[in-house]
């Protein structure tokens, strides 16, 4: 065990002086370094920026993915060439951000989406937060209207109903051909012009009429697709009632096949008329008789084209005809038809018809002369006998104006009241 040093002994006045504690070292010419102490001031800073980036960051995250003011879903249209603080003022006009703008442009920023703002028509839902708003923006996600085409309007009455439409934009050039449109319900969104909507029609048109072209019915008595068109015109307008079609399209078929003419009203008033569509007025004596290219009780076989704009459910009767001996309809008075083989028995549909129309007439007005019998074609017809006859001379019209002519707004679509003698 080693020793302890001896103490040596202090005066009892050196024990009452405090100790001397020894100075602080010196600091060493390093840290003086003009660059050490540039470099902690920036590792200072940097830390700072970093603390405050972070809390930016988690603000701006809740900001941005908070949810929204918007009540209830609301469609806002962004106009062309807005730029971003117009579209940052069109949004909080109507409620879908709050009154800080300054939120939806620093959103913008943060997300890099500056460039990708589209114009366009949206729905924004309810509670959208500022990342729902930008994304459907970006994304392009505009409201799709529905314009539904009814089947059986011609071509100018189609170019009418789209000018009329405010959700299109310019105007049509030009009226397209006649049965290159096809009838259905189309999504357009808003500022699509007139022009693209007549393109897609007719590219769904051109589509749809080569795929049932290439189902028809390999014995059909037509030559061209723009034959089977111009067949299931004087189809649609004939007859209104879906179940029906198929049978019509065979009537006119057999008449084909066996060189029948197809007196059809229908088309003589597209050869009075053209593409207005409708007459407005009973079919006089004279216009039945009258030579016209689309005169079917005067040409054989078909028209030169098409008296409309046929939907899918006519073109594909027009194709795949039912198999019947049918050649003649008449209004059954019920919106539907009577169709015989025969013309005896057409005459019996016709009587049929003329008993149930003066029944109901004796039942809600007082009793008129009787309406003029159905009359032979080539003699003074009845207007109201539009039909469809054999190879006899003496086939009647059917009576009665027909489903499809209240359906379509067309004066006499299938039949005519009584004629207007002339």
């Amino acid at each position: 065990m080693s020793e302890r040093p001896p103490i040596s002994p202090r005066s009892p006045r050196a024990a009452l002086e405090p100790e001397q504690v020894p100075p602080p070292p010196k600091r060493s010419e390093r840290a003086r370094n003009p660059f050490v102490v540039v470099g902690n001031a920036i590792i200072t800073i940097v830390l700072v920026l970093m603390i405050g980036t972070g809390a930016a960051y988690y603000y701006g995250r809740q900001k941005i993915e908070a949810p929204g003011p918007l009540q209830e879903d609301k469609v806002v249209n962004i106009p062309a060439r807005a730029g971003m603080t117009d579209i940052a003022d069109t949004l909080q006009r109507e409620g879908v951000i709050d009154n800080n703008r300054w939120a939806f442009i620093g959103a913008v920023f943060a997300l890099k989406a500056r460039s990708e703002l589209k114009p366009g028509e949206y729905s924004f839902q309810k509670n959208a937060s500022l990342r729902d708003v930008i994304g459907t923006i970006v994304e392009g996600k505009v409201v799709q209207h529905a314009v539904t085409i009814p089947e059986g309007l011609t071509s100018e009455q189609i170019v009418g109903r789209l000018t009329d439409n405010d959700i299109f934009a310019g105007s049509v050039k030009e009226i397209p051909r006649e049965g290159t449109l096809l009838p259905e319900t189309y999504k357009f969104p808003r500022g699509t012009t007139r022009d693209q909507v007549i393109v897609r029609m007719q590219q769904t048109q051109k589509r749809v009429l080569a795929e049932i072209w290439e189902r028809r019915s390999p014995d059909l008595p037509i030559k061209t697709p723009e034959q089977l068109v111009t067949l299931a015109s004087i189809v649609e307008k004939e007859t209104g009632k879906a179940d029906e079609r198929s049978r019509v399209a065979a009537v006119f078929v057999n008449r084909l096949r066996q060189k029948i003419k197809l007196q059809s009203d229908p088309t003589i008033i597209y050869g009075l008329v053209g593409g207005k569509g409708t007459l407005g007025r009973p079919i006089k004596r004279s216009e039945i008789q009258q030579p016209s290219p689309y005169n079917t009780y005067v040409v054989d076989g078909l028209p030169p084209g098409p008296i409309a704009n046929p939907g899918r459910a006519s073109l594909e009767a027009a194709a795949n005809p039912a198999r019947t001996r049918d050649l003649f309809f008449v209004a059954d008075g019920t919106g539907g038809h009577a169709f015989s083989d025969t013309y005896d028995q057409h005459q019996k549909n016709v009587a049929k018809l003329r008993a149930m129309e003066k029944q109901i007439q004796n039942d809600t007005v007082e009793p008129a002369d009787d309406p003029p019998p159905p009359a032979a074609a080539g003699a003074p017809a009845d207007a109201n006998a539009t039909s469809t006859t054999t190879a006899k001379p003496a086939a009647p019209k059917k009576p009665a104006r027909s489903p499809a002519a209240a359906r379509q707004g067309a004066a006499q679509s299938t039949a005519a009241p009584p004629v207007v003698q002339q």
